[in-house]
């Protein structure tokens, strides 16, 4: 089965983002395909390469980040909602800073709603 994941939990104060993050290791481990991984809303957050947790604490962005290149998957953010977030890399700083993690791309909805068509389920959380 094919899957996408949508999620617009943050990184951190809520179960959302983590519960995504373990429900993606599941189904690759049940041997199912994760076409894409898309953040909007608030789940931009997960892709701040600044988030600095208490070392007793999961960094969930290290986790991500891991998962998708140890899996080869894409993780989207939306590009509107990260601006509007201060979530930027590059091209759409303006003074050249940075503060989008490896292994995120910032991407639109026409990216996500193309993903969708083609997979089984859509998981949202």
């Amino acid at each position: 089965m094919v899957y996408i994941f949508a999620i617009k939990s943050p990184v951190y104060g809520g179960q959302g983002a983590y519960l995504a993050y373990q429900i993606a290791e599941e189904v690759l481990k049940a041997g199912h395909q994760i076409k894409q991984i898309f953040f909007f809303q608030d789940g931009v957050n997960n892709a701040n390469r600044f988030v600095n947790p208490a070392n007793d604490e999961i960094n969930l962005v290290q986790k991500w980040q891991h998962l998708a290149k140890s899996k080869k998957l894409a993780l989207h953010l939306c590009i509107s909602a990260a601006q509007r977030r201060g979530i930027v890399d590059q091209q759409t700083s303006t003074d050249s800073t940075n503060n989008l993690a490896d292994m995120f791309i910032l991407s639109g909805l026409g990216d996500f709603s193309r993903a969708v068509l083609t997979a089984d389920r859509l998981l949202t959380f």
